[in-house]
């Protein structure tokens, strides 16, 4: 009993500080006359979230800086210098807008209100004017709008996170961002509880043109969950909420080796209190993969014992289905209602041809096993999101959430050997393994705005998981199939996490602070039951832990911000990696789960530095306890090598990043970023592993304008020598892409041609150390692609009658705008 009232307590306490702190501040405010907010709203007098506002002086029309509006159509510029400025507010659907000229400070208040106009029978200048920068930054976030880059026409979402800004994918689908592997990947602000293969191919295998944009948050705060040691990665999909009726349609043509189609519909009606939506997507794709392994064996005085020769090839046929469809009721100006559901059909279909041949360490050939394969994937999500969010007083917000998710996985596997020698032999093995994930979450969050420029959030999350997985293996003897129960698995997995935050926001002067604390309690239960040879066990685990986090920022002038960001994370071992069953990859190579895996914490600091919206500096430090590593065993028994995930010991992480966004001519614009990462590894395996390396990742955006109408693109990324894992070096990859775009039909089409790694560059290369073995290892997929694409926009909005201010001036007085 007193172990369960401990955490209840800590949050107790937790809240009553944080609310003496909020009551001691608002009875002491300043204003600061060198704030200035924004208030966009459409026709109807709806918040404009999204909207990008750009602030421009008035003498040369140089743009300072750039903010986009929130969820309640607010974007607040602060540290303005005394002078005369304008804004420009673009808002796709919207006829792009100029405010008239503000000097600062103003008597009246630094405040305003823009009513933005539907651009009516004219989508062709909203698709050519408002277009949106590659890349924006917010506060902790960099905000990649995919639609802004021609290259990212007929794409998955995986692919075009390996070509967004500090993230990198490796050869079997993992994600880093900023060098650190530990990645929450949430759609629309749900995380996706998923991880590994699951995840990568979910991602695989939906269609980009489904998203507007992909938020990489290395900084979250208190009000996200504490996963992540790198931080998230947000994709959020596309959903107008422009009133009338409008459409988006999205076909793609994509030929490399194989053929690919991707098609997509996006459809919006808003009228009244009701917004409905609907997105769908379709992709039928061919592709290819050849993994080349070379392994050497070593005996224990480190000679050459012998070498195994492993070229392999892969086919794959994939078929999805994605759909998310919704509504949105606003009951009333205070109160909204919404419900969505989401839904994802893969179905894949591949096959493999391998040869492994022995050799002596003399290079003569002992032996040779050729091997054929087949495998398949159904993959089903299936999803229900409700919330509710009202408005209790011109301070105060109030918002509940709830959603369900239930995943259905299943393979099938099936390997034949064939021993290529005097006295061969053939032998089989198949598998069937179905997952089924079923996940509740409800959370609750507050939101006080205090003073001028403060702001207190607080709130509570539940989430509860549990899955049920079979591996179910057989073996032919040459005369039938018999049941192999040492392969063979069943396990059962229950994980509840609570937790609760709250943070506080003030604004004094140039300063901005925020502090934070999340707590999170997690217990987990796990039954791996019994077989005719394997006997049942179980496990469970609880803990729990404090996650601080925050910010402060110093405004040195218009131009010159500083921050200094810090929090603490948790990433828990994905539980399809806590499964100690064996997942068969070739004969000589299985992939097992680590019932012992531990969850790794992560202290993260970074000074940044940013000038305009031209350039950003940042300096982070990490540290990373009980790091997790892929492990490269060696089977004593067989021989074979095994793959699986644990804690090595600590990792530190010291980067120095370095990102511009110009236009150095009206017809020439780009962004670029580095990030230079030095890594030092502490850990031990089978012995003490000490290694660093220095790594380089860059990546390039360019965009062109040729004459009025044709716009051009050329993009790329380059890796150097990199290390992820402890025992894994992997050699240095990249692309190169080029595209071209062109609106057609009156500008309410667009047509896309590009050439994704047009040189065919994108090789995933490295070097495996094992105990008493190393392997070398190439793989090459269909990287290097033509895309041919058409959007066409279709729709109109509705005209209705200008209403009155007063419910735009009460949003502005909820922000002291006075």
């Amino acid at each position: 009993m007193g172990s369960n009232l401990l955490p209840m307590l800590r949050i107790l306490s937790l809240f009553i500080c944080l609310l003496l702190m909020v009551k001691a501040k608002s009875q002491s405010t300043t204003k600061d006359t060198a704030t200035f907010s924004i208030f966009v709203q459409n026709e109807k007098q709806i918040p404009a979230e999204g909207a990008t506002i750009q602030l421009i002086k008035a003498k040369d029309s140089s743009l300072v800086k750039t903010a986009i509006a929130d969820a309640k159509g607010i974007a607040t510029f602060k540290g303005i210098k005394v002078g005369t400025y304008k804004l420009l507010v673009n808002f796709a659907g919207y006829k792009p807008m100029y405010s008239h000229v503000y000097g600062f400070p103003a008597a009246s208040g630094n405040k305003t209100v823009i009513a933005l106009q539907p651009a009516v029978g004219d989508l062709k200048e909203v698709s050519v004017t408002s277009r949106k920068p590659f890349i924006q930054r917010a506060q902790g976030k960099t905000i990649v709008n995919v639609d802004a880059s021609i290259t990212n026409v007929g794409t998955t979402i995986l692919e075009v996170l390996e070509k967004s800004p500090g993230v990198t994918v490796d050869k079997d689908g993992g994600i880093t961002l900023q060098g650190k592997n530990a990645v929450m990947v949430m759609i629309d602000d749900k995380p996706t509880y998923l991880s590994g293969t699951e995840l990568s191919n979910m991602l695989g295998n939906m269609n980009s043109s489904q998203v507007e944009t992909i938020e990489l948050i290395t900084s979250p705060s208190a009000r996200y969950d504490a996963a992540g040691n790198a931080g998230i990665i947000n994709i959020k999909t596309k959903k107008n909420k422009q009133v009338g009726f409008n459409g988006t349609f999205t076909t793609a043509y994509s030929q490399g080796r194989y053929p690919k189609n991707n098609n997509s519909l996006v459809l919006n009606y808003r009228n009244g209190s009701f917004n409905m939506f609907f997105n769908y997507s379709m992709n039928a794709n061919k592709q290819f993969s050849e993994l080349y392994a070379l392994r050497s064996y070593f005996n224990p005085n480190s000679s050459l014992a012998s070498v195994l020769d492993q070229p392999t090839y892969f086919t794959n046929k994939g078929f999805s289905n994605t759909v998310k469809t919704g509504v949105d009721y606003y009951a009333s100006k205070k109160t909204t209602f919404g419900l969505a559901l989401t839904g994802i059909l893969v179905k894949r279909s591949g096959t493999g041809d391998a040869t492994a041949t022995w050799k002596q360490a003399t290079g003569a050939v002992d032996s040779a096993i050729i091997t054929t394969s087949t495998s398949g994937n159904h993959f089903k999500n299936g999803g229900i999101s409700l919330y509710a969010r009202h408005t209790i007083s011109k301070t105060q917000d109030f918002s509940v959430d709830a959603d369900y998710l239930a995943y259905d996985i299943f393979t099938d596997q099936y390997f034949m050997n064939r021993l290529s020698a005097p006295g061969g032999y053939t032998e089989a093995s198949r598998g069937d393994i179905p997952s089924r994930i079923n996940i509740f979450s409800a959370k609750a969050d507050y939101t006080l705005r205090y003073g001028n420029n403060g702001k207190f959030e607080a709130g509570a999350k539940s989430s509860h998981i549990n899955t049920d997985n079979i591996a179910d293996y057989q073996q032919f003897d040459g005369s039938q199939w018999k049941a192999d129960y040492g392969k063979s698995n069943h396990f059962l997995y229950t994980e509840n996490i609570y937790a609760s935050y709250a943070t506080l926001e003030q604004k004094y002067k140039r300063i901005t602070m925020q502090l934070g604390l999340r707590y999170e309690y997690t217990h987990y239960n796990a039954n791996q039951l019994g077989n005719a040879i394997t006997k049942d066990s179980s496990f469970s685990r609880r803990y729990d832990g404090l996650f601080p986090s925050g910010y402060l920022t110093y405004e040195a002038d218009s131009s010159n911000s500083f921050t200094f960001t810090a929090g603490r994370r948790i990433d828990r071992p994905a539980f399809q990696k806590l499964n100690p069953f064996e997942f068969i990859i070739n004969k000589y190579t299985f992939q097992r789960g680590n019932p012992f895996f531990l969850p790794q914490y992560t202290w993260n600091m970074e000074i940044s530095h940013q000038y305009k919206q031209l350039l950003t500096t940042t300096v982070a430090y990490s540290i990373i306890k009980d790091y997790f590593s892929q492990l490269f065993l060696t089977d004593a028994n067989t021989n074979n090598l095994v793959y699986t995930e644990g804690n090595v010991g600590r990792m530190h992480n010291l980067a120095v990043s370095v990102s511009v966004q110009a236009a150095p001519f009206k017809w020439w614009s780009f962004t670029a970023q580095s990030i230079l990462n030095y890594k030092k590894f502490n850990g031990y395996v089978w012995n003490n592993f000490n290694s660093d390396i220095t790594q380089l990742n860059t990546n390039i955006n360019n965009q062109f304008k040729i004459g009025k109408s044709l716009t051009t693109e050329l993009s790329g990324f380059y890796t150097t020598k990199a290390r992820n894992d402890l025992q894994e070096l992997l050699s240095p990859t990249g692309q190169v892409a080029i595209g071209a775009s062109l609106p057609v039909l009156k500008k309410k089409g667009t047509l896309k041609l590009s050439i994704r790694d047009m040189f065919y560059t994108q090789v995933m290369e490295g070097v495996t150390a094992f105990q008493y073995a190393s392997e070398y290892f190439t793989f090459r997929r269909d990287s290097r692609v033509v895309n041919l694409a058409f959007t066409y926009r279709f729709g109109k909005p509705l005209k209705v009658a200008k209403r009155s201010s007063g419910a735009a001036r009460d949003e502005m007085d909820r922000v002291g705008g006075g």
